[in-house]
C-alpha cells in the first residue's frame, strides 16, 4: 500500500506534459469507496474540473461558460512528486471533456 496523499494539497496544482508544457490544473478528483477507505479513480484537469468541483450553477453566476478539460485516469498521473504532477501519458490518450 502506498502513502495516503492529501487531496487539498494536491488540487489546484500544475499539471505538466512530458514536454515541460503546461496541461492545467488539477481541479476534481473522482473516488470510489474500497473497504473502509476511499480511492481515486480519476482526475479533472482545467476549467470543467473547475465547474465539476463547485457545481454548474456557480460556474453560471461566476460567467464560467466554456468547460475544456481532460479526464485523466489515476495511471495516467505521475505523483511521484506532489508538488509537480506529470502526465505519464501522452496528451492524444486522455478523454476530452
Amino acid at each position: 500500500m502506498t502513502d495516503p496523499l492529501r487531496l487539498d494539497r494536491l488540487i489546484g496544482r500544475e499539471v505538466l506534459m512530458a514536454n515541460n508544457k503546461r496541461l492545467g490544473r488539477l481541479e476534481e478528483c473522482r473516488v470510489e469507496r474500497v473497504g473502509t477507505g476511499w480511492v481515486v479513480r480519476e482526475w479533472v484537469i482545467g476549467s470543467a474540473g473547475l465547474l465539476e468541483r463547485l457545481g454548474l450553477a456557480a460556474g453560471l453566476v461566476l460567467g464560467i461558460g466554456g468547460r475544456s478539460g481532460f479526464v485523466v485516469r489515476w495511471d495516467q498521473l505521475d505523483l511521484t512528486n506532489p508538488e509537480h504532477p506529470r502526465l505519464s501519458c501522452r496528451v492524444e490518450d486522455l478523454q476530452r471533456l
